[in-house]
């Protein structure tokens, strides 16, 4: 633990610190601006080593894809580090020729395939196809991004896609802040889909290692598909294999005109950085890019739950069950109160569920998560419950619900609030301990909440929640007929 992290967190912990004295000290250090093309900076200075991250939040995610196109933002994801019209190609007109030719006999062979002609003429077709993106790849350096910033010092290079968000991190030496700006800029502004079929069988690959071939996987996907009808948290964030196996290097390029414009993105810098100079570099190389409108977010509302939805998974595996309840948004005035339940049902070793369910011996693990399979639109606070050794799934459930109910009744102690409200602010404190995970808090919110200063004033709302606040919610939530259950037990024939 860092002396910074170390003297916030003894500030937080002191009954009548709360969020003020986190954000009273953190706000001097950062520096926020929007460009004319809405492209939204956050800047703190960490002057403490010379090393500065980058994170860049784009507001799209799986919910965003088209119908029949499921998967597609995590393909984009991958192809995020393919280069760009000047990095990562040996020679660009030749090269965008044999993608064109590539696409051409893609769209060629998929026709064929959903036509249903004979086996013959698909063999031909898809050999042309072989060969023309074997064409592709000869005249390309796939490699060219990672390497430059690499040999640069570039360290923890990731991304990462979830139903909500795409985001793109890494770090750099402080005087690499020009060489981050030009790269940055060069892959946003100026992409190429190059690789496009390679790293979507990639995803293939990935949904086949975790999903289909992974009973929790399974699982999980068959739980969002029960507990959402309508809204498109219900699909796989990996993508359906036929939407994938369908996609086109031209559904990418429309995918990334409509939600990459620069208004839908958020970039946070932290560490020793002059906001001047940021600014400067801001405007050089992102600045003269065209405003493009932000889309449009999801229309489609999960309606109601009129009764309980319950679904099985067989698998000689592991028996497991979730249980998943319909709550409102992060955005919605009663959030803080389900931190605070979330909290008291699974906050460690004092937590309800593992007093009621581990140390009773009924289960092996027991655990409650809001924000899934997001938070930007209403989703579930769910359970996540291992039976011990000779313990059915249907009596853990049963005494997982006497715990819910238990809340829903009779509410919580002072000492329950009390815990939970402290874990809070020391919680936001561990997410600031590195500048990756500052960057993160303040990108975020700026993106969704429109402040970054809403993640530190959130801790507010969590001081104001009362226990009767967390049992008018409990109450709300924790009915059968809101209530979502998957099961994961051997086949029925054992």
């Amino acid at each position: 633990m860092t002396l910074r992290t170390a003297a916030l967190l003894a500030a937080l912990l002191a009954p009548a610190a709360a969020a003020q004295s986190l954000l009273d000290r953190v706000e001097p250090t950062v520096t926020t601006f929007t460009l004319d093309n809405g492209l939204t900076f956050v800047v703190a200075r960490r002057p403490d080593a010379p090393v500065v991250t980058f994170y860049t939040y784009a507001d799209v995610g799986s919910v965003d894809e088209p119908a029949g196109q499921t998967g597609i933002a995590h393909v984009f994801e991958h192809m995020a580090f393919k280069g760009t019209t000047t990095l990562g190609t040996r020679d660009l007109p030749a090269e965008l020729a044999a993608l064109d030719a590539e696409d051409a006999a893609f769209l060629a062979l998929r026709d064929a395939r959903r036509r249903g002609v004979p086996a013959a003429e698909i063999a031909r077709l898809d050999s042309a196809f072989v060969a023309h993106r074997d064409s592709a790849k000869a005249l390309a350096e796939t490699a060219a991004f990672d390497t430059i910033l690499s040999r640069h010092g570039a360290v923890g290079m990731n991304a990462s896609t979830s139903a909500d968000r795409t985001d793109y991190f890494y770090s750099l030496p402080a005087n690499r802040l020009e060489l981050w700006f030009n790269t940055e800029s060069d892959r946003f502004l100026n992409p190429v889909q190059r690789e496009f079929y390679q790293e979507r069988d990639v995803v293939m690959e990935e949904r086949r290692m975790r999903t289909e071939s992974n009973p929790i996987g399974r699982l999980v996907e068959e739980f969002l598909a029960a507990a959402f009808k309508a809204h498109p948290y219900g699909w796989p964030t990996v993508g359906h294999m036929s939407d994938l196996q369908a996609l086109s290097r031209d559904d990418a390029e429309v995918f990334f005109a409509r939600y990459y414009g620069l208004s839908n993105l958020t970039i946070a810098i932290v560490g020793d950085v002059d906001p001047v100079e940021v600014r400067a570099l801001a405007d050089r190389y992102f600045g003269p890019a065209p405003r493009v409108p932000r889309p449009e977010g999801v229309r489609t509302v999960e309606p109601p739950q009129a009764g309980e939805r319950r679904v099985t998974v067989e698998d000689r595996a592991q028996p497991v069950a979730l249980v998943g309840y319909h709550r409102p948004a992060a955005s919605h005035p009663d959030h803080a109160a389900y931190g605070v339940l979330e909290d008291v049902l699974a906050g460690g070793r004092t937590g309800r569920l593992y007093r009621a369910l581990v140390e009773a011996r009924l289960a092996v693990y027991a655990d409650a998560f809001s924000g899934f399979p997001g938070e930007k639109y209403p989703h579930l606070l769910a359970l996540y419950l291992v039976p011990a050794p000779g313990v059915s799934t249907d009596s853990l459930e049963a005494a997982a619900y006497r715990v819910l109910d238990e809340v829903a009744t009779g509410g919580i102690t002072p000492e329950e609030l009390a815990r939970a409200q402290a874990r809070a602010r020391s919680g936001l404190v561990g997410a600031m301990e590195s500048s990756t995970g500052l960057a993160r808090v303040l990108a975020r919110a700026q993106a969704l909440r429109g402040d970054w200063r809403a993640a530190f004033r959130d801790l507010d709302a969590v001081s104001a929640v009362t226990a009767a606040d967390v049992q008018r919610v409990a109450a709300a939530t924790f009915r059968p007929s809101n209530r979502t259950v998957a099961v994961l037990r051997p086949p029925s024939d054992l």
